[in-house]
């Protein structure tokens, strides 16, 4: 029965969960990088919480600063929709750990937030096209 079924779940691709870790694994490597170019290409095209993302970076890095460390802890996750090329989750989440360098200064405690995150799959991989509130 399972060489039946492995061929199914394998179809079914990488969970909802799966790609919101991934996506917040690689932008947090481009914060600690100071990488303003490869945090641009996790938003999709015109994406205002990307070009918020880039803004807020590069005032990190303008004063020397960058951010090690910083990892996503999610709460809870939820698909609202899903579709071969989008995927909108309600998400709860907060960054947890991270410190800014030089000086290992730790972040501020983050609040668990809510959010309903728009990806989309652009070339093969996943890409937020936008973040609201809630």
């Amino acid at each position: 029965m399972l060489p039946l079924l492995l061929p199914a779940v394998l179809a079914l691709g990488p969970q909802p969960a799966d790609v919101l870790h991934a996506w917040d694994e690689r932008r947090a490597a481009a914060w600690s990088a100071g990488d303003a170019a490869g945090l641009r290409t996790l938003y999709t095209s015109g994406s205002v919480a990307g070009r918020r993302d880039v803004a807020m970076l590069r005032v990190w890095t303008a004063r020397g600063l960058r951010v090690a460390g910083m990892r996503t802890q999610l709460l809870r996750v939820s698909v609202r929709a899903q579709a071969p090329a989008r995927l909108v989750l309600e998400v709860t989440d907060r960054v947890i750990g991270g410190v800014a360098v030089p000086g290992a200064v730790p972040l501020p405690r983050d609040r668990p937030t809510g959010h309903v995150v728009t990806f989309r799959r652009v070339a093969g991989e996943w890409r937020v096209s936008s973040v609201r509130s809630g």
